[in-house]
Formats: C-alpha cells, structure tokens, sequence
C-alpha cells in the first residue's frame, strides 16, 4: 500500500495515512459528520420525538426522562460542532461519542426487544445511534503525528 504525507498546516500539522479514501478527504468528510451529527443532536432529537414517538420516546405519556436525555446530547451536539473545526484537537470526545453511542444503542435494542410497547425503537434510535458509531469510526483517523495532536505554543 503506497503511503504519502499531507501538509494539513491549517490545522496543525500533517497526516500520514494510506491512499484509499484517508487524509484531506476523510477530513472533511469527517468534518461534515460531525456538524450534521452535532446538529441533529441539537435539534432533531426533540423533533423526532415529536414526529416519530414511537422510534424516540420510551415510555407512555409525560416523561421527565426526555427532557434529561434531550439536554444531554443537546451539549454533546454543541461539542460536536466545536469538534469539527479540529477534529484531531477533539478525539477523546469523538471516540466517547462512539463508544456511547454503541452501548447507549445495544442498551436501547435489548430493551426494544424485551418490551413488546417499545418495539418501535429497533428502528428508531437504536439503530441510530449504532449508525452514528459507525460513521463516526469510520472517519476517524487512526494514526496522526504528534505535531497534530500536540497545542500549538507560542513561538519567539
């Protein structure tokens, strides 16, 4: 597999990867996931609540639980869309978002199929949240240079 290197200065350093669909394009590619990810968890979360009870609500009638949930990846999504100025300066949160989103999703599918009423959800948010993992691990890079990780400082 031929590798290459990627001046990415605007952010910070360079990149080493291989020549699939990885460097500037899995950037900005992953840039764009993260605004619509962070987006929808701002604003469609609630909407489809709304639209769709029966794929994004748990439970019958008024739930305090809502609300809770909805403020929580409410922040996240502002988080996200910090993130997607600099991803690589935010992998920590990106890879939390995968790996909650995966339990949060398996949890919310066991519970789908042990709850005839809540059945809705296996093609609601369960499989959502799995789909955010993914598109979120895909993108990811797995390798980076320290010079992308590493705060910049001030130079003399």
């Amino acid at each position: 597999m031929k590798r290459y290197v990627i001046d990415l200065s605007g952010i910070g350093g360079n990149i080493i990867g291989d020549t699939k669909m990885f460097g500037v394009n899995r950037l900005f590619f992953l840039r764009i996931a993260l605004v619509v990810i962070g987006l929808t968890f701002i604003f469609g979360i609630y909407t489809l609540g709304i639209l769709w009870p029966s794929g994004w609500v748990w439970g019958q009638g008024h739930s305090h639980y809502l609300m809770m949930i909805i403020v929580v990846y409410a922040t996240l999504g502002v988080f996200l869309l910090i993130a997607s100025k600099n991803p690589y300066a935010h992998k920590s949160l990106i890879w939390f978002t995968v790996w909650s989103s995966v339990v949060h999703g398996a949890i919310m599918g066991v519970q789908a199929l042990s709850d005839t009423a809540e059945r809705g959800h296996l093609v609601g948010d369960a499989p959502a949240l799995i789909l955010v993992a993914i598109i979120l691990a895909v993108l990811m890079p797995r390798t980076a240079t320290s010079a992308v990780l590493a705060p910049r400082t001030a130079q003399a």
